[in-house]
Formats: C-alpha cells, structure tokens, sequence
C-alpha cells in the first residue's frame, strides 16, 4: 500500500472554492496509486466562525475561566469541524472518504493540556479503513489522553499530526499545503527580490522556521527528518504537478556551493539587560522559568545576562522584576535577523559580511550569536526591511 500524507492548512479549507482546489490534489494523488491520509486545520482564520483564534475569542482569551483541560475541549472543535466538513465534499464528489477525530485515528497523547506531547500513534484504525476507502480524513492538532480527555498539541499542531502520521505509516511524502508555493529566501512581504527555493535541508529549514518563517512548524520538520520522510511546501491554488519546495537530506544539487539558505526574521521583541552577580544570576534564571518565561537570546557575561522576549509579555516580566526589587535596562521595539545556511558551516569571514553590511547601512548591532549553520543579530525594528534587503544581496543576489 504506497501511501502519501497531504495536510491543509486553514486557508485551504477556508471556503468551498478552495476546498475544490485541495480535492484537485487528493484526485490526483489517488489517480498515481495512493492512499491518501488528509490532515486538516480548522477552517480559515480570527474571524472566521471556526478558526482556532475565533474559538478562543468566545471565552474571553487568555482571561478565560476554562482550566486548560476544558480549553482544549473547546479549541479541539475547529479541526472536527473541518474534517466533517471536507469529509463531505469528499463522499458527495464521489472520492471513497472517511473522517476520523484525532482519538479515533489513534493519536495517543500525556495530559499537557494546551500543547499535549504524542507518546503513541495507534495505525490499525486508518490502516483498516484505508483497506475499503481511498482517503481518510484526519483533524489535526488533536489527539486523546489515557484518561479519554481530548487534548491539542500546540500551535502548528496540524503540521506535527501530518508529520507523526507521515512516519508511523513509512509515507512516501508528506505534502504541507498551504497559500503559497513553497519556501522563499526571505519574507516577499520584506524583500522584494526574494527567490523561490527548491530544495532545502531539514536543519535549514527547522532553523528558519524557528527564527520566524512561518510557512511550517519546526516541530513538524523534526519528526519527519527523524522519520526521514521527504517533506513538499505547496500551493493549494497550483497546478498539481508544481510540487513546491522539496525538504530533505540533501542539498541541492543544483548549487553545491551555496553558503546561505535564507533569511528569517522575529519582530516586536525586547531586550532585557540585567547586571548581576553570580548568585543573581543563577536565582534569577530560576525566577523566570518558574514564572514562565522562555527567554531567547541569551548572552551570559560575567557580571550581566542579555536576553529577548516578545513584546506581548515583556510587561509581565518588567512587573515581576520589579517586585524582585532587581533592576534591569530594555531596548523596546528590536527584531531579530537570523542568517541560515547548511554552507556557513567552517566558512570563515561570514560574520564579517553581516557586519560590513550593517556598518554600510549605519545599523547598529545590539546583540549576536551563532551555531554551525545560524548567524543572529539584533537591530532595532524600524530598521528591519533595510537590514534585510541588503543582507538579501550580499548573501543571495551577488551569487
């Protein structure tokens, strides 16, 4: 049985138009010999009735009186929504189709209620109903606890449901659908001459997703490298033999030589410099953790600890810092730049490039760091689409 994972995404499922260009795809797929296994979103986005952020809207947000496990309760309805409502489409344009809810496709999670962690994907269920049906449809973003308590597993969690269900049934690929072709060397929003990628490596793109790229869950691209399940960015709205960027081990062959991948980006953060002493520093760290606070690029120097946070939740830190009687310096409104490639790796002076082009610019730079095949800097926000534009050509453009 070849089998091939497709997921849509909410602007995939949106309305029946576009719901007509994903069956074109599942059409074809099945015309090449697949059983197909269709992960959907809820439908649309904040606004649309069944989006994920419209159900949240009805209990007042992040204010609500739920517990988490009753949240999830209620955020898990969008994707059952969906796969009911696909599922339909499905059986009515004569495609042999069943929709199955994360529980009963076999999803197994803990109760971490709000971004539950999978332990097990149970494959008897889809396997018997793939034996009598061409496709089955799955909601993702959900799965069920011991307990029977259903749970979601965090944002991105339908990219996470394809790319566990893409391993567990030894896919041939599993497709992410979404609006738009495939990866770009950096946000088309930002960069005007950014370039389509064709291919790219599992580390450059977890990276970037990471750091801001918001075309796949980082997550996703983890298990399935794990997996080693080829991962496909398309486009719902394309023909079905454009087939988008492809994710995999290996590098392009088109350009071995190729140093940097893309360029992604993370605004709206603050930075927190904090001048402390050795024992601060430890009983501070402590202090955020178990506050809640995941802090993002971190530098530790002797005597000082810099660091970011959204700016969504940098009151709240101000707040318990200043109860703390522990005082703190901010840098408002900076963006990170992450430079990503798989070719930086022992490449001497690519850091010297980045701040060449800054200097050139008159860009300050407030913060760095770097891993094997990452350069990050930290700028200041309004200088986001300049700094980007110009690293977009010396990295990507001259070559």
């Amino acid at each position: 049985m070849k089998i091939l994972v497709q997921k849509f995404g909410g602007t995939s499922v949106k309305d029946k138009e576009s719901r007509l260009s994903a069956e074109k795809h599942i059409k074809h797929a099945i015309s090449s010999g697949y059983k197909v296994i269709v992960v959907v979103s809820a439908i649309g986005r904040m606004g649309d009735p069944y989006a994920t952020d419209s159900l949240l809207s009805l209990i007042d947000g992040e204010k609500s009186y739920l517990d988490l496990r009753e949240r999830d309760m209620l955020l898990s309805v969008g994707e059952t929504i969906s796969t009911a409502v696909f599922t339909n489409q499905l059986k009515k344009n004569g495609i042999h189709a069943v929709g199955l809810t994360g529980q009963s496709a076999g999803i197994r999670t803990n109760e971490d209620f709000g971004q539950a962690k999978v332990q097990d994907v149970d494959t008897s269920a889809i396997y018997e109903y793939l034996k009598i049906n061409d496709v089955v449809v799955v909601a993702g973003f959900q799965g069920v606890s011991d307990n029977g308590h259903v749970t979601t597993i965090g944002r991105g969690g339908s990219d996470t449901t394809a790319a566990l269900l893409g391993g567990a049934f030894k896919a041939a690929c599993i497709d992410i659908f979404t609006d738009v072709s495939g990866m770009m060397t950096a946000d088309p929003r930002l960069v005007e001459k950014a370039q389509f990628l064709k291919v790219v490596s599992y580390n450059e793109v977890s990276n970037m997703a990471h750091e801001g790229a918001k075309v796949i869950d980082p997550k996703a691209v983890e298990i399935a490298q794990q997996a080693s399940i080829p991962i496909r960015i398309r486009s719902t709205y394309q023909s079905v033999t454009d087939t988008g960027t492809l994710i995999t081990n290996t590098k392009m062959q088109s350009d071995p030589q190729r140093l940097v991948t893309g360029i992604a980006h993370v605004p709206h953060l603050v930075q927190f410099t904090i001048e402390t002493t050795k024992e601060l520093q430890e009983s501070l760290f402590n202090l955020l953790a178990q506050s809640g606070f995941s802090l993002d690029f971190i530098n530790i120097f002797p005597g000082k600890i810099v660091f970011t946070l959204p700016q969504t939740i940098s009151e709240k830190a101000k707040e318990l810092l200043n109860e703390q009687k522990i005082s703190y310096a901010t840098h408002e409104n900076c963006a990170k730049v992450a430079i990503v490639g798989a070719g930086i790796t022992g490449v001497p002076g690519v850091t010297a490039k980045i701040v060449t082009a800054m200097a050139k610019l008159n860009i300050p730079i407030y913060q760095s760091a770097d891993s094997y095949t990452t350069i990050w800097i930290l700028i200041e926000e309004k200088d986001l689409k300049e700094a980007l534009t110009e690293l977009h050509e010396v990295f990507l453009q001259s070559n």
